[in-house]
């Protein structure tokens, strides 16, 4: 296993950064009117599963990462209503909605599983420092 010398080489990221690519492709595909409500609707909260990944990675204090982890696992959640919305209408078919569905499902995993690994290796820290007034 390669050493994580960045957010880029998270794969919860890299996951991400493939389902914001779809999302936009597919946003974009949208009928006219949906443009600027739901297509943008979909873009931002593609946008902030990245994003905020990588704004908590830049943090300090582990808790403040995972705080920022938390919000993109919301954007996923907010993204699986969109694709409910978006098969209700007709937008999309069943086969986008489903290989989005997946990729959405396989994000919240690999989201847990790293807020899970952040909130322990922070415990970790907590319990093994030493403060002055020890």
């Amino acid at each position: 296993m390669e050493p994580i010398k960045s957010f880029e080489d998270l794969d919860v990221w890299k996951l991400g950064r493939e389902i914001r690519k779809d999302l936009y492709r597919q946003a974009n595909q949208l009928p006219k009117h949906e443009q600027y409500c739901l297509g943008q609707q979909i873009r931002t909260a593609a946008i902030s599963l990245t994003a905020n990944i990588a704004e908590g990675y830049g943090r300090f204090h582990f808790k403040e990462n995972v705080q920022f982890c938390r919000i993109a696992r919301g954007s996923a959640y907010e993204l699986l209503d969109h694709l409910t919305a978006c098969k209700d209408q007709g937008y999309w078919g069943e086969g986008e909605h489903d290989g989005l569905r997946g990729k959405l499902t396989r994000f919240i995993q690999l989201i847990n599983g790293y807020i899970r690994s952040i909130g322990h290796a922070g415990q970790k820290k907590a319990v093994g420092s030493v403060t002055n007034d020890e």
